[in-house]
């Protein structure tokens, strides 16, 4: 269940907010920087934190075979209603172990974490990014963006350094590939102040 796993609060409360909020941003405009490290190939996605779907069923869309981890269940629910057709499978799942996910004794060739890592203690980052390099194939790309900015009341966040990220990817041997910042593409974030850094590495 959702309320068990810390950094889930407000997020069941809130989807259909979330939900309008999302509403008109393209995948390909949000996820523009790093969309040149997707294979064109068929190949295997983890979209980790998939919300309700929009990036999963785009990846399916290009003929990508997505596992999606949310474990959030409204989410979940609204995702497979946007999207009764995708080939998506859904699991609830969370970081930072992904127990279910590696019970699938399953690698992947692109890990997304899009909007999750702030929710994770230091602790909890550690033990992320492990379990992260070991469902990476050899020569697989891990894309993640970090949250910089204000919480909202009722959040889970930690105020997340690229620095930080890095530093702990390189201590698994873990290749950056890209370090972008960016502006929020919500318009409540940009009010807010809220900016992002991606990062990608390399396996």
């Amino acid at each position: 269940m959702s309320i068990n796993v810390l950094g889930t609060e407000g997020y069941a409360q809130h989807a259909e907010v979330l939900a309008s909020a999302w509403q008109g941003i393209r995948f390909e405009d949000h996820h523009r920087p790093v969309l040149h490290l997707i294979p064109d190939a068929p190949s295997r996605i983890l979209d980790v934190g998939a919300g309700m779907g929009r990036d999963a069923a785009a990846f399916a869309s290009m003929g990508h075979a997505v596992l999606a981890v949310e474990p959030v269940d409204e989410l979940r629910a609204a995702a497979r209603n946007l999207y009764p057709n995708s080939s998506v499978v859904w699991l609830d799942d969370s970081l930072p172990d992904l127990c279910l996910v590696c019970k699938r004794a399953s690698t992947f060739d692109v890990v997304m974490v899009t909007a999750v890592w702030m929710h994770l203690d230091e602790v909890q980052r550690r033990r992320g990014m492990s379990t992260i390099y070991d469902l990476l194939i050899d020569g697989g790309v891990v894309i993640l963006s970090l949250r910089h900015g204000p919480c909202p009341e009722g959040r889970r966040m930690f105020d997340v350094s690229a620095a930080e990220t890095i530093e702990l990817a390189e201590g698994l041997r873990l290749k950056l590939l890209l370090n972008v910042p960016s502006g929020s593409v919500q318009q409540g974030n940009r009010t807010m102040g809220v900016t992002w850094t991606r990062l990608a590495f390399g396996k």
